[in-house]
């Protein structure tokens, strides 16, 4: 079976027109917002295809967290992720959340009793025990999660070492093993308990998911504290490096001013890209699939990938080059 590109096909090759030339083509100069918004999404699509994403000079290591559940979190994890082994990059994923939806995401099956970062956490297996590969793309790596994980927090909480468990179990498994990762994304449970404490210690990263609704900024302030007092107490190197907007409709005032507001007060680590919400998004997961995989030229698929291309473009922060 021979094999689609999902970059748009060259108008001078073999006569065949682009699909931007057939858009023009059937709306032509009209005034039809979806041929403007096809139009719209095919060149950025064509543009995202073809761009070079530098390569980061050291793993980068990025914990996707936000207390504030339905802000699309997990989605962000997985989204990126994909986009960015896609793009070449050997990538990991921790899914330090116990209901595993980053696992499912990614078609890792991960039932009670699989072995998971739960049993790495508790010492009875390393990473390299438990790591999975995503069935969708070959340099992808996913340590899954299980229910079983929702134990931890208690079984943990009287070691000394409590808060540094996940960082010896990823500091060991990097030194060992022969795979060069470009990136490490941990998917946060939605809480500020010990399983957070524990991925923001391993953290050099901080990437927060905010939705574009009218409490946007509601329990922001107590995870910001959280992420100072891990900076104060354990972890100095880690950095607040960028907040994105997700579920953004572009039709609505409400999403605009909620991009404004938070652009006002976080305008340095604010992502200029937005995440739109989108049905395909949200449908992916149900096939064990990221978007970037299920629906590789949808508007999510897209918008993700400038997401990852605006990050490796950004880099990291400056002490951490």
């Amino acid at each position: 079976m021979t094999s689609v590109s999902r970059e748009t096909s060259d108008s001078s090759s073999g006569g065949i027109e682009s699909t931007n030339d057939v858009l023009r083509r059937i709306f032509g100069d009209s005034q039809s917002s979806l041929g403007a918004d096809l139009l719209d999404e095919s060149n950025r699509l064509q543009k995202v295809s073809n761009a070079d994403f530098p390569r980061p000079p050291r793993t980068r290591i990025v914990a996707v967290a936000n207390q504030k559940g339905g802000v699309g979190k997990t989605t962000t994890t997985v989204n990126l992720a994909s986009a960015f082994a896609e793009a070449g990059m050997r990538v990991l994923v921790l899914d330090m959340d116990p209901q595993g939806n980053a696992s499912t995401a990614l078609g890792i099956q991960h039932p009670s009793g699989t072995p998971s970062i739960y049993d790495v956490i508790e010492g009875r297996n390393t990473i390299e025990d438990v790591v999975k590969t995503c069935p969708d793309f070959d340099s992808l790596d996913v340590v899954p999660s299980t229910i079983d994980l929702s134990g931890a927090e208690l079984e943990i909480a009287t070691l000394d070492n409590r808060t540094e468990l996940l960082k010896e179990a990823v500091d060991s498994y990097i030194a060992a093993t022969s795979k060069k990762y470009d990136y490490i994304f941990i998917d946060c449970a939605p809480s500020l308990g010990l399983l957070v404490l524990n991925s923001l210690r391993v953290a050099r990263e901080v990437l927060i998911p905010i939705q574009a609704e009218y409490y946007a900024l509601e329990g922001l302030g107590q995870l910001l504290k959280t992420i100072q007092l891990v900076q104060s107490s354990f972890n100095p190197d880690l950095d607040i490096s960028m907040m994105l907007v997700t579920m953004y409709d572009r039709r609505t005032m409400l999403s605009k001013e909620v991009y404004e507001e938070v652009q006002r007060h976080y305008p340095q680590v604010l992502l200029k890209a937005t995440i739109p919400r989108a049905v395909r998004i949200s449908e992916a997961p149900s096939f064990a699939q990221s978007i970037i995989a299920y629906d590789p030229k949808s508007a999510g698929a897209i918008a993700y990938r400038e997401v990852a291309l605006e990050i490796a473009q950004r880099g990291a922060p400056v002490h951490e080059k």
